[in-house]
């Protein structure tokens, strides 16, 4: 070989390792099961949405079921310590770290259909609670409804002694106003103790009938009370955003809003396919509050929104009075 072909052949040796360095494939831990609706619906397409939109710069593999660690209480440290680039969670199983977005579940401040674009539009109002990690994505669910297995639940009173599976904080004052109990719990773990009977029944969205199979172990749901919803959140690892290109990190944070919204949608439709479904399946019942059912309610957990508001503090009343504005 002359000695141009082999300074070309080294050339074009570090050309390729460049063009791989380059290119970076970032993981994304989900510790829903592949089958969920929202693989389909919003991370994969993240994931797709991405690696176009940086053209081949970043590249997302997920890692569904939990591949990277059981347990959807450990996402948030996931990202913090580098195990996973991405992961998606509920900043109710991390309460403490997030009691400002906590404020977007509590009843009343955001409507079911427009949440999610009031969320994204207010992104700032939350920005001190994620220094440690990047913000990707920030979705209302759809509203978590009373699911119960042997007893159906038409007033408190029906209510009172029972345990209640709840998603965070803030969702069990609500169930612990109306006379329940309420227990913290994965949505993971659900179906095993409503089964067992460890609990008697869950505060869920309707999402929950089918992906968690909760159609199986419950017979009764109730709806028409003022109720909380339970925001999920896609994040980023800091380190591994700041590596990017400015380009590219608005390339993500682009395709960031674009999950958001798709995952409102996916969940709105699927939670309520879901309850139609469990209305018209033999042996099980919707119970549809009346406006004199649904008072009774209410009128418990009235004061709940100004007690945590107070509690949190600092720009608290500023977030609900802005959120609730937009409805």
């Amino acid at each position: 070989m002359t000695i141009r072909s082999k300074v070309a052949a080294l050339a074009l040796g570090a050309a390729l390792v460049a063009g791989s360095a380059s290119a970076e494939e970032m993981k994304f831990a989900n510790f829903m099961p592949a089958g969920h609706p929202y693989v389909g619906s919003t991370f994969q397409p993240f994931a797709d949405e991405v690696a176009a939109k940086t053209d081949g710069d970043v590249t997302v593999k997920l890692y569904n079921g939990g591949e990277l660690g059981a347990g959807p209480v450990e996402q948030y440290s996931r990202v913090v310590d580098g195990v996973a680039e991405f992961a998606v969670s509920l900043p109710g199983y991390t309460a403490s770290q997030f009691p400002l977005t906590l404020l977007a579940e509590l009843p009343g401040v955001l409507d079911e259909q427009s949440g999610t674009a009031d969320l994204e539009k207010h992104l700032d109002l939350f920005s001190s609670e994620y220094r440690r990690t990047h913000l990707v994505a920030l979705w209302s669910s759809a509203e978590n409804l009373l699911f119960t297995r042997d007893k159906a639940v038409h007033s408190p009173d029906d209510l009172k002694g029972m345990k209640i599976r709840v998603p965070s904080r803030n969702t069990g004052l609500l169930v612990e106003a109306w006379g329940g109990t309420p227990v913290s719990m994965p949505v993971s773990e659900i179906y095993n103790a409503m089964q067992t009977g460890v609990i008697d029944g869950a505060m869920i969205d309707g999402t929950g009938i089918n992906a968690f199979k909760l159609g199986e172990v419950a017979n009764y749901i109730t709806m028409g009370m003022k109720t909380t919803n339970s925001p999920f959140f896609i994040l980023m690892n800091r380190d591994a955003y700041a590596s990017l290109s400015d380009e590219d990190k608005a390339a993500i944070d682009a395709v960031g809003k674009d999950a958001a919204m798709h995952g409102q949608q996916s969940q709105l439709a699927v939670a309520q396919k879901g309850i139609e479904g469990f209305k018209n399946t033999e042996g099980k019942e919707v119970i549809e509050l009346s406006a004199d059912e649904a008072k009774a309610f209410d009128e418990l957990s009235a004061g709940i929104v100004s007690d945590v508001v107070e509690k949190t503090g600092g720009d608290a009343q500023k977030i609900v009075d802005t959120l609730k504005a937009d409805k």
